[in-house]
């Protein structure tokens, strides 16, 4: 079993500095978001499992928008274009299903001390 305290690894530059907790049949990645940041309209290879973990964040997808708060559940499909933005700041986990998603790129990662 690993488990990580969601609320104390340190992302230090925002969306610049996500960090891939696991990566496995599934990538779980913790992005913090500072006061301002966004992570503008785009899409993924792999169906994303967004949750709130700390903060506000608005979601846009197709012209739609919600606000969400901590606990809040966001499921895209593959290709599924959207954006997740905080005036505030918030922390969301982001789950990747299944990894890596065809045709997805394979970059560098950060990985955190699993406790």
């Amino acid at each position: 079993m690993q488990s990580w305290n969601l609320l104390e690894i340190d992302t230090p530059q925002g969306s610049r500095s996500p960090v891939v907790l696991h990566s496995g049949e599934a990538r779980a990645v913790l992005i913090g978001l500072a006061a301002g940041q966004a992570l503008r309209e785009h899409e993924v290879k792999e169906q994303a499992f967004v949750t709130v973990v700390e903060g506000r964040v608005r979601v846009e997808v197709g012209g739609e928008v919600t606000d969400a708060e901590v606990g809040t559940l966001f499921v895209f499909d593959p290709e599924e274009r959207h954006s997740v933005a905080t005036e505030e700041g918030a922390r969301i986990l982001i789950v990747l299903a299944p990894w890596p998603g065809e045709g997805h790129y394979r970059g560098g990662q950060r990985e955190p001390e699993a406790s």
